[in-house]
């Protein structure tokens, strides 16, 4: 059961930002002991990786920040999120940490069964970033892009962590998320509202 969290918390964080989950995975498989990925995954801990992962990462904060660019950015990304999340679902539920000492008959059984579960995740969560973005941007002028992508590259180090370390706090986090998100844009509409009746 932990290793499906694992692998669902990270497929959010993906969902969110592909490079995030994957660059903490691969740093902590490479250099802390609470990581150990299952053999058909070690390469996410090649340093050539990491470095590709880290110059992409930076590419992707700086292209989500910019109002418009990150609307096209959320179109190229298309792809990018949900086999981000598959690569993640299926490394993540398969690895040993913290939390999961013993991964589960869910990854040995039938390996892309996590694959797909981890696609999926991602691409719900990418469909909904992308179909948030433009409203936000067209409520806010713009104003918006810098301020929710920031909060989705926190949100996705956030979900990678709680991934990897406590699992079942996924659950919590993603209630939350479900919880702030339609308030978060109720507030900005009303006033919005309030400014065009001044």
């Amino acid at each position: 059961m932990l290793e499906v969290l694992t692998g669902t918390g990270l497929a959010i964080a993906a969902g969110l930002n592909a490079y995030i989950p994957l660059l903490l995975l691969g740093l902590a498989g490479r250099f802390l002991d609470v990581v150990a990925l299952p053999a058909g995954w070690t390469w996410l801990e090649n340093e050539w990786v990491l470095g590709g992962l880290a110059v992409l990462l930076v590419i992707e904060l700086i292209a989500d920040k910019v109002p418009a660019v990150d609307t096209i950015n959320d179109w190229l990304q298309t792809i990018i999120r949900p086999a981000a999340g598959g690569i993640v679902f299926g490394s993540g539920s398969g690895a040993q940490t913290v939390a999961v000492t013993d991964p589960g008959e869910f990854v040995a059984s039938q390996q892309w069964v996590p694959i797909a579960a981890g696609v999926v995740i991602a691409l719900l969560v990418h469909l909904a970033k992308m179909a948030a973005r433009p409203a936000a941007n067209a409520l806010t002028a713009g104003a918006a892009a810098p301020v929710l992508s920031t909060a989705e590259d926190i949100g996705a180090v956030g979900f990678s962590v709680l991934a990897l370390v406590l699992p079942v706090m996924v659950v919590v986090a993603l209630l939350a998320l479900v919880i702030a998100v339609p308030l978060m844009f109720a507030r900005a509409r009303r006033r919005r509202l309030s400014v065009e009746q001044v």
